[in-house]
C-alpha cells in the first residue's frame, strides 16, 4: 500500500466582502503554508470555482446577495470541498445552521488567526487518503503521472491538480484502458462523495482534454462508468 500527499501547499479559497480581513488572513495563511486566493462575494467566488480547483473554502456568513450558508447549500448539491464558516454570530442556533448547512467546521468572529490555521489543517486531517496508488507511471499524450507523488506534468511542466483530482488519476492508474465504475472510483479515491464525481471529471478533463466536450483520454461508458485510454 503506498500512499503520499498530491502537494504539500493547500489551495484555499476565502470568500468574504470584508476585503481588510479578507488580506489579512490571506497574509497569514500564506505565512504558514496555504495557497490562498481571495474573493469578495459569493458570485466572484463561483466564477473561480468554475475554472479552479480548491483543497478547503472559507466562506463567510454574512456577505451581501448569497450568505455564506446559502452558498454552502448551493454548493453541497455538487461539490464536496471542505468549507468553514466564518460569522459574527455566535449563538448555537446560528453554528447548528451553519453545520446543517453542509459546512465541516464553523469559527465565531473576532478569532485569533492561529485558531484559524488549526482548524484548517484539522479538516484537512480528516480528509480519507486513497486506500493504495499504482506505482506505474500513467502516461498519455503529452502528460506523465507519477501516482506516487501525486504530480502530473504535461511536456515536463507541472499542471495543478486538486485532491480528488490526484485520486482519480491513481484510480486509473492501476486500471488504464479499463472501464472503472462510479462505486470503484468513491472506493479508490475516498475525497470523492458520489454526488462530486461528475464534477471533479469535469475539471479533470478540462485540465488533459483539448476538447473537453470529446474527450481523448478520459471516456464516459454510459451506464457503465468511465475509461481512461492512454494510447
Amino acid at each position: 500500500m503506498i500512499a503520499a500527499m498530491a502537494d504539500p501547499t493547500p489551495d484555499i479559497l476565502v470568500v468574504d466582502d470584508d476585503k481588510r480581513l479578507a488580506q489579512l488572513i490571506r497574509r497569514y495563511l500564506g505565512d504558514n503554508g496555504f495557497r490562498v486566493t481571495v474573493a469578495a462575494s459569493a458570485e466572484e467566488a463561483r466564477g473561480l470555482l468554475s475554472t479552479l480547483a480548491f483543497d478547503l473554502l472559507v466562506l463567510d456568513v454574512m456577505m451581501p446577495g448569497l450568505s455564506g450558508v446559502e452558498m454552502t447549500r448551493e454548493l453541497r448539491r455538487n461539490n464536496d470541498v471542505p468549507i468553514l464558516l466564518l460569522t459574527a454570530m455566535s449563538e448555537p442556533e446560528n453554528r447548528i445552521s451553519g453545520l446543517e448547512s453542509g459546512a465541516d467546521d464553523y469559527l465565531t468572529k473576532p478569532f485569533e488567526p492561529r485558531e484559524l490555521v488549526l482548524r484548517l489543517n484539522s479538516i484537512l486531517r480528516r480528509r480519507p487518503k486513497p486506500a493504495e496508488a499504482a506505482e506505474v507511471e500513467l502516461r498519455f499524450g503529452p502528460f506523465r503521472f507519477d501516482p506516487i507523488r501525486g504530480e502530473l506534468r504535461r511536456n515536463g511542466q507541472p499542471v495543478k491538480l486538486a485532491t480528488a483530482e490526484v485520486g482519480l488519476l491513481r484510480v486509473f492508474a492501476l486500471r488504464p484502458n479499463e472501464v472503472v465504475d462510479r462505486l470503484a472510483l468513491i472506493d479508490g479515491a475516498p475525497d470523492l462523495g458520489p454526488r462530486a464525481v461528475d464534477v471533479q471529471i469535469t475539471r479533470l478533463r478540462r485540465k488533459i482534454e483539448t476538447d473537453p466536450k470529446f474527450p481523448r483520454y478520459l471516456q464516459t461508458v454510459r451506464g457503465k462508468g468511465y475509461l481512461f485510454r492512454t494510447d
